[in-house]
């Protein structure tokens, strides 16, 4: 990870944002709440799941801003729980896991979806087709189960089609992203998730603000612009339901030492 451009002496450094968003505002209305995917927007994209680690730098900043937010701040993420709280050494209390699937409230209280059977047969669909392809990577996350094809990409094809071809035959949603496609048990998403944390403590009446950069970011977007707030991308342009952006994980964690509240 870079830190050039993160906050080393009190003032914001500058960030650009993709080309066709505007940077978000580092001053917020109060009360103000912050959803963060993991991947690709508090940590940088790696070849396999366990390539990212925790960094000193990440760590300070989410304690940081939580405590400017008075523990306003939530990571939404495809992986588990247990994984968010590995990488970001456990410095946030609210987290939800595997998009939406596991759920864990700032009072420590945790929610778990009773898993679909069917994500034991698309394991092993899974796995058989790893067998024989190099670079593959099956996640047995028990709620869901990825396919990983970052260390093979010219497989992304057939990957995919496997993967429809289950979520039609067994009912699981698929849920595609950057390199990686996941049959999930149905039923949430990250925009649930971020519905049913704005309806407790400590986030019930707050503005929410989402940062993501994948396409299962998307609904997480829509949630915080449909309760007075808004998303923003991280990354390179796309169509996105996000009204702001920035253009790497660098300049979240930029962003975020920067976040401050005004009346």
């Amino acid at each position: 990870m870079r830190t050039s451009n993160l906050i080393t002496d009190g003032a914001p450094a500058p960030v650009e944002a993709p080309s066709h968003l505007s940077p978000p505002p580092a001053r917020l209305p109060r009360p103000a709440a912050l959803f963060l995917d993991m991947d690709g927007v508090l940590a940088p994209l790696a070849a396999t799941p366990d390539a990212v680690v925790p960094h000193p730098e990440r760590t300070a900043a989410l304690r940081s801003v939580a405590r400017r937010l008075d523990g306003r701040v939530a990571i939404l993420s495809g992986r588990t729980i247990a994984e968010i709280d590995r990488i970001a050494e456990a410095s946030a209390a609210s987290a939800s896991g595997v998009h939406g699937l596991e759920r864990r409230r700032a009072d420590g209280s945790l929610h778990r979806a009773e898993a679909a059977p069917e994500v034991r047969d698309a394991v092993a669909a899974f796995e058989a087709f790893a067998r024989t392809r190099p670079g593959i990577i099956v996640e047995d996350k028990a709620v869901s189960a990825g396919l990983h094809y970052r260390g093979a990409p010219d497989e992304a094809g057939a990957a995919l089609a496997l993967a429809r071809d289950l979520a039609d035959r067994t009912g699981l949603t698929m849920q595609a992203g950057n390199l990686v496609v996941e049959l999930k048990t149905p039923g949430t998403s990250k925009g649930t998730a971020l519905n049913a944390f704005m309806q407790e403590p400590p986030f019930a009446g707050a503005v929410p603000v989402m940062l993501g950069d994948d396409l299962t970011d998307e609904d997480g977007f829509r949630a915080a612009e449909a309760a007075g707030g808004f998303g923003v991308l991280v990354g390179p342009p796309r169509e996105t339901a996000a009204r702001y952006g920035l253009p790497d994980v660098d300049a979240v964690l930029a962003w975020l030492n920067a976040v401050e509240e005004h009346a």
